[in-house]
């Protein structure tokens, strides 16, 4: 709690607006006017907005399908995410990409991938970039327990660790794949690449506290900046929806009641939120002003995706790769 009280806050409202967004898609999703699947983020609010609020403009991240909270941490705009879900004109990727493929270049967010790992190199890619261009910024990869399954991650995390990229990995280790837990997956509780701090700073924590995350990726990003090379960070966190959809559409079976319940109760929202209200950081009537602020933003980005313009159909094969 030693950072200043407006770097507190912004923290604590970049979560309460990432929650609900998540919140009003998933009440939206039923009306069947978005065509794309999505994949909510709620539960891992403290993830994305730790790592970002550590971050510089023209930093770079690389997204993956779970990447509303990750873009709109990084700075993306909600007006154009919101239309990008609905496939109109004025959305981050034209309306071409839907949910699973924003991208913003102008905030540092370099795309979302659909493919389970597929931004795991992408990300090293971007930071050999930085590296031969000798600038300062760093490369964020974002992706899942399921991402770790790959061998691109180990692949990876070698190259980066040989040529001592700016890159920081990013796992958000949200317990499935899925419906697959890892348990079934992957033997023993350390999930991460283990190797020589000298090498990679690796670190695991608790992935509901936006302020260890914070305070990890801070370490991350001036070991990367300074050339001390690669970082991996696993922040232990939950999906508390399904892979994809809205609550309803979850399948059933593969979780119990009880544990979906268990980490309700560790909620990173409401836990940062009696943090501050209980440190006298924060009062009743500022949290009851961000609600409202984050309810106009929530309204008037719908009405913008709205009554915004699909794609007009002769401009569809346009930003296609024609080999």
């Amino acid at each position: 709690m030693k950072l200043p009280p407006k770097v507190l806050h912004n923290l604590l409202f970049e979560m309460m607006r990432i929650r609900r967004v998540q919140l009003a898609i998933e009440s939206r999703y039923s009306e069947n006017e978005m065509q794309t699947p999505v994949h909510l983020c709620i539960g891992q609010e403290a993830v994305a907005v730790g790592v970002c609020a550590s971050l510089k403009k023209n930093d770079y991240i690389s997204s993956n399908h779970r990447g509303h909270g990750h873009y709109l941490a990084k700075g993306g705009n909600l007006r154009t995410l919101i239309a990008e879900l609905y496939g109109r004109e004025s959305g981050c990727s034209k309306g071409r990409g839907g949910s699973m493929h924003l991208a913003d270049t102008a905030v540092g967010h370099y795309g979302s991938s659909s493919i389970v790992g597929g931004g795991i190199p992408v990300g090293t890619g971007m930071g050999l970039a930085i590296k031969m261009q000798k600038k300062k910024n760093v490369s964020v990869i974002f992706f899942g327990d399921g991402a770790a399954d790959e061998g691109v991650l180990y692949e990876s995390i070698n190259f980066a660790v040989l040529k001592k990229l700016p890159v920081i990995f990013i796992l958000e280790n949200n317990q499935y794949s899925v419906c697959s837990h890892i348990s079934r997956r992957q033997a023993g509780d350390n999930v991460f690449h283990a190797m020589p701090a000298k090498h990679l700073m690796t670190k695991t924590v608790n992935g509901n506290d936006v302020l260890q995350v914070y305070d990890a990726v801070n370490k991350a990003v001036f070991r990367a900046r300074t050339g001390g090379g690669p970082s991996f960070i696993e922040c232990q966190t939950y999906r508390v929806r399904g892979h994809a959809g809205c609550e309803a559409q979850d399948i059933a079976g593969y979780r119990t009641d009880g544990e979906i319940e268990y980490w309700k109760k560790l909620c990173p929202v409401a836990s940062f939120q009696k943090k501050l209200l209980k440190s006298k950081i924060i009062d009743q009537s500022e949290l009851n002003k961000m609600e409202s602020k984050i309810a106009i933003q929530i309204k008037d980005a719908f009405d913008f995706a709205i009554r915004s313009p699909f794609p007009a159909p002769e401009t569809l094969p346009l930003y296609l790769f024609d080999e």
